[in-house]
């Protein structure tokens, strides 16, 4: 095995005079820039690190270049007090003669070397160090790199001066736990001699002690001054001192007793009154909440009904429009099965013929409101799609300003935005029109198509009209096709490359062809983003617009509260776990079996009805969420709920039964969907788990 290295250093205060003087000589010329000659490359010095063998203590010197080995052996002989013809110098394994200098090895002049130092005889003059340290010391030469110029360095080499005196103690102090000393700092620098005058003096100005005397008094003085002969003392003053009723010890503490208890008393009634108090002010604070929960509750109920009358009153997206025909449906059903209690024979079938044919004016109602609808966000879509084809480019800085930028591209987009903007505005006079005519017409000019010659057409056709006094309702139609044709072209990639990546229909016909499947409703091909997949879903169905016709046709449901439930339900789970992605995989149609199948629809533990007050929450919750860990609850058990510690405890046997036996139905539907094969294995049930699912458990007979 081999040896613990041990890097020992060694001064060099203790060197020839005159090498050490043209040595440090070298070294502030090398420091202050000073160019030598090449006469004085010999002089300069170099690191040599001498490793002593067998034991492997290392040795760092400064040695000059133009210096022998037989020097480096005279040095070594004396420090190490062994003979000069028993040392042995190696350099990579190969012996160096005497005669050899630095420079004739190859040592450049502020570098290093490495040689290798043994004895030839090691059982008498054994190679070691006269002064082996095992802590780290500041080595005696050290080199640094200077820059020069802007891509210019130089090396410099730095000689560290040992201290030829140690430090001053001036006191200090001693931890009493751990014991270390701790001493007062003191500087290196070493004090100026004061002036010898030649004139012995002995003084003991600094141990002399001034003192001062001063005379003391007692705070209190007191004398007694009897009458005597040649003595007077007046009496006029005096006081006549009858003594009292004299009191045992038992009566004294007998009085303090009854004077703690008085004490205690009122101590105690006035804590009494804090308590009663605090619980006044707790009840008065929980009536409070109570009062403000009602209203809350009260409130959000009223703008649940505001905004739902609204919906129905102003329906704008999707989501308001099924909520119309939701209502239609169950308006239907009730009317229908009022005229079959009601009613009968010919009766019956006319008042069922009325009854479609009101039922056939409000479909055309609604529908003529979802056109006026489609109308204004089809405006509002076309406005954002511009808008957001124009914004500069955004980035977060790492000291979270955010930086924006214009490039050719947005810039483009940002002119034939305003241009937009300015063609379909109605409010312009004759001249205001010409002018925007005009520059829509040198916008479109600068690239030749049939789609820019069609525009052109038509503007020319617009500015004769105006030239010819033509009404403007008259110049409706002809503007509507101007705008149309110049939002084409405003789409179009090559006159507007900004909108290239907004784009929903990929312009590389290869990229096309990806991800196409066919709608077995409407026949057509359609991207795989138009198609809603369900988590038992086995082949591509029905494409959106062909789900909604039939949802509309005969279904008529509303999913707005599932939405609503999907949607709080990702919000706590992405504050409790982030890395949660089974809420993200489920859709509206497998929340919907889960509420209105599994649960019922209904609250597990009081039977609340009412969806907009329903929410799902874990069952556990150290767990994450999924269809097998949760219950519907309302809003105000879920967080009751969800501050329980132990579930057995709080909830009886037949609800906690109840509760499994839903998880075991909902992992055997769930388990269809692969992405949940991962997480069901988990949770996967035991084999002696499924007794526990049991009301009641069998009777086993005993064995003998």
């Amino acid at each position: 095995m081999s040896q613990e290295v041990i890097q020992t250093e060694t001064d060099l205060h203790e060197e020839d005079g005159d090498a050490e003087d043209q040595r440090r000589q070298n070294d502030r010329n090398q420091q202050g820039g000073e160019i030598t000659s090449s006469s004085d490359v010999g002089n300069s010095t170099a690191t040599v690190k001498i490793l002593l063998m067998p034991e492997r203590h290392m040795i760092t010197v400064a040695f000059t270049i133009g210096l022998s080995i037989l020097d480096l052996k005279k040095h070594f002989s004396f420090k190490l007090r062994v003979p000069i013809d028993i040392i042995q110098i190696t350099l990579d394994e190969k012996s160096v003669d005497d005669d050899q200098t630095l420079m004739d090895i190859g040592v450049q002049p502020h570098g290093m070397v490495q040689f290798e130092m043994s004895s030839l005889d090691p059982e008498n003059y054994p190679m070691r160090p006269d002064k082996p340290q095992q802590e780290y010391n500041m080595p005696d030469v050290i080199t640094v790199r200077v820059q020069t110029d802007t891509e210019t360095y130089q090396d410099v080499v730095v000689e560290i001066e040992r201290a030829t005196r140690g430090k001053a103690f001036l006191g200090g102090f001693r931890h009493t736990v751990t014991k270390t000393e701790y001493h007062h700092a003191a500087v290196q620098t070493i004090p100026k001699k004061r002036p010898d005058r030649s004139i012995e003096s002995f003084s003991r100005d600094t141990q002399t002690v001034e003192l001062k005397h001063q005379d003391q008094q007692c705070y209190r003085n007191a004398s007694t001054q009897m009458t005597k002969i040649g003595c007077y003392v007046s009496n006029m003053e005096d006081k006549l001192i009858a003594p009292g009723t004299y009191i045992t010890a038992e009566e004294y503490h007998s009085k303090r007793l009854r004077a703690v208890i008085t004490l205690q008393s009122h101590v105690r009634r006035w804590l009494a009154k804090c308590f009663t108090d605090n619980l006044r002010q707790a009840k008065e604070q929980h009536l409070a909440w109570m009062a403000n929960e009602k209203r809350r509750k009260k409130e959000e109920k009223e703008q649940q009904i505001k905004d739902e009358y609204h919906r129905r009153m102003n329906p704008e997206s999707k989501r308001d429009f099924d909520l119309l025909y939701n209502a239609l449906k169950k308006w239907r059903i009730e009317e229908v099965e009022r005229i079959n209690v009601t009613l009968s024979g010919a009766e019956r079938k006319a008042a069922l013929c009325a009854l479609l044919e009101q039922e056939t004016q409000f479909i055309s109602s609604i529908e003529q409101h979802r056109m006026a609808a489609g109308t204004r966000n089809q405006d509002k879509a076309i406005q954002a799609f511009l808008n957001k084809s124009a914004e500069p480019k955004r980035w977060r800085a790492f000291d979270g300003k955010v930086t924006q930028m214009d490039t050719q591209f947005t810039i483009r987009a940002k002119e034939l935005r305003d241009l937009y903007s300015s063609v379909t505005q109605a409010q312009f006079t004759k001249d205001e029109r010409l002018d925007v005519l005009l520059t829509l017409k040198h916008t479109v000019k600068e690239h030749k198509c049939k789609l820019t010659q069609d525009i052109v057409d038509l503007i020319d056709r617009e500015m004769d009209l105006l030239m010819r006094g033509v009404k403007k309702s008259n110049l409706d139609g002809l503007r509507k096709r101007i705008s149309t044709l110049f939002l084409q072209y405003i789409k179009t990639p090559p006159f507007n490359p900004q909108v290239s990546k907004l784009l929903r229909v990929p312009q590389d016909p290869a990229d096309l062809k990806k991800n196409i499947y066919l709608c077995r409703g409407c026949n057509e091909y359609q991207s795989c983003t138009d198609f809603a997949l369900n988590t038992n879903a086995s082949a591509v169905g029905l494409c959106h617009r062909c789900m909604e016709l039939d949802n509309e046709a005969r279904q008529r449901e509303d999913f707005s509260l599932y939405k609503n439930i999907l949607r709080c339900l990702r919000d706590a789970e992405a504050e409790c776990s982030p890395d949660a992605k089974i809420t993200y995989l489920l859709q509206e149609q497998d929340l919907r079996y889960l509420v209105d199948v599994l649960w019922g629809a209904q609250s597990t533990l009081s039977g609340w009805k009412d969806l907009h007050d329903l929410m799902l929450v874990r069952w556990e919750k150290h767990l994450d969420w999924s269809p097998w860990n949760c219950i519907l609850l309302t809003k105000d058990e879920a967080a009751a709920h969800l501050k329980l510690e132990n579930i057995e405890k709080a909830y009886d046997v037949v609800v906690i039964r109840n509760v499994k036996q839903k998880h075991a139905l909902a992992r055997k539907y769930f388990s269809q969907i692969p992405a949940m094969a991962e997480c069901l294995h988990n949770a996967e049930i035991q084999p002696g788990a499924l007794g526990k699912l049991l009301v009641s458990q069998p009777i086993t007979k005993a064995t003998n």
